[in-house]
């Protein structure tokens, strides 16, 4: 019985850490005109109406970009075998954005255009890294929230770039530079 249970201990441990199939689906869905938010899609571009937020009188900007990034994810075991589905999606958020009244410009929405563009990137890069993560049934719940705390903080850090260099726009030559990093950027994904 002794040798029963060591046997059952050591496949229950190379079971659980044996590891997974782990399907990766980046969600683009088609936003509609009444939802208040906007998944990321390269060929729909932001317009101020997208800005339904109340704008904050004493902040600095001129307009605020409330985006970012998410996943939902689901396990299935079936006769010792796992199957991860992680869904991804990079989003704006329409009741979260705010333009002061009367400083449209389409400077300022290239800006703001700009800020979901870095959650765009940062969402690939997340996707990058959940796709070389080396998922078991017994690591990948807490092996996934490191890799979404790591991409948010990312993404926090690459937003506070893009503001903190332009200036949060005001430094034309500065912003230029940023909008061609971007725009390339974008390009590389498209191209892969």
């Amino acid at each position: 019985m002794r040798y029963f249970f060591s046997f059952f201990i050591i496949l229950l441990s190379a079971h659980a850490s044996a590891q997974v199939k782990v399907l990766i689906n980046f969600l683009q869905p088609k936003t509609p005109a009444s939802s208040d938010t906007i998944y990321f899609n390269p060929s729909r571009k932001l317009v101020w109406n997208d800005f339904k937020g109340t704008p904050e009188p004493n902040h600095i900007a001129l307009a605020i970009t409330s985006s970012g990034l998410g996943y939902s994810a689901a396990m299935k075991s079936t006769n010792g075998a796992g199957t991860i589905t992680i869904n991804v999606f990079c989003y704006f958020d329409k009741e979260k954005s705010w333009v002061k009244v009367g400083k449209q410009s389409d400077y300022a929405l290239t800006h703001e255009q700009h800020h979901f563009d870095v959650s765009y990137l940062a969402t690939n890069l997340f996707v990058t890294k959940l796709k070389a993560a080396k998922f078991t049934l017994s690591n990948y719940a807490l092996l996934l929230q490191k890799i979404y705390t790591e991409a948010l903080q990312n993404l926090e850090s690459m937003q506070n770039a893009y503001d903190g260099e332009t200036k949060n726009g005001q430094l034309k030559n500065i912003q230029a530079v940023w909008n061609k990093k971007i725009d390339d950027s974008l390009k590389a994904i498209v191209t892969h």
